[in-house]
């Protein structure tokens, strides 16, 4: 399983087996053509459970969502201490590598395809302002921290976040839905923004 969601491998409770069931249809359907019965397929217990607990798939795909976030809150807390520009290097690699984040390129679809919900559905909407917003956070806690450090310049480390928020989010989409590849051309421009206005090393010499 993608290991973002390796947390549902051995599912410990009714709701998890739920879940687990719910990424596996998620995963092989998509949101156009995912139902309650293809969730239910997946679900090793009686389709009613799925209704005792859920009045349908949006609500079941959002609970799967606030999990799934939940779960990375408690898995990536910030860690004070840790090389900022190492860091940040980090995070260009999984920006730039496809299917990073997430492994799978079904799910990797997937959720472009549910982000597209948040056009027209303010549930969806509010959750993924809300991992934007967590996402950012950790970005703008490594800016500052790198500033501190002495290894970035003086740059606002909000903005500079935000900036890599569109870039994740951008990047993703890119990546599931178009066959041209343009990684290599925009990684090489995005490093160079880096270098020059971030870096404090790089700057410095230019």
């Amino acid at each position: 399983m993608d290991k973002s969601v390796s947390f549902l491998e051995e599912p410990e409770n009714t709701r998890e087996e739920i879940l687990k069931a719910t990424y596996d249809a998620f995963r092989e359907h998509g949101y156009s053509d995912i139902t309650i019965q293809k969730i239910s397929d997946e679900f090793p217990k009686s389709k009613s459970l799925l209704y005792h607990h859920y009045d349908g798939k949006d609500d079941l795909l959002l609970d799967f969502l606030e999990f799934m976030l939940d779960q990375a809150e408690e898995q990536f807390p910030l860690q004070p201490g840790e090389g900022a520009d190492a860091h940040i290097e980090q995070v260009i690699d999984a920006m730039f590598t496809p299917g990073e984040p997430v492994t799978d390129e079904d799910f990797s679809r997937a959720m472009v395809e549910l982000r597209a919900q948040a056009a027209h559905d303010d549930r969806y909407e509010e959750y993924f302002t809300r991992t934007d917003r967590f996402t950012s956070k950790h970005v703008e806690y490594i800016i500052r921290s790198g500033i501190e450090q002495g290894v970035f310049q003086e740059v606002d480390p909000e903005e500079t976040a935000a900036l890599f928020q569109v870039m994740f989010v951008g990047l993703a989409t890119q990546q599931v839905t178009s066959d041209e590849s343009i990684l290599e051309d925009c990684r090489s421009e995005f490093e160079r923004y880096v270098r020059t206005c971030l870096l404090r090393d790089s700057a410095d010499t230019d």
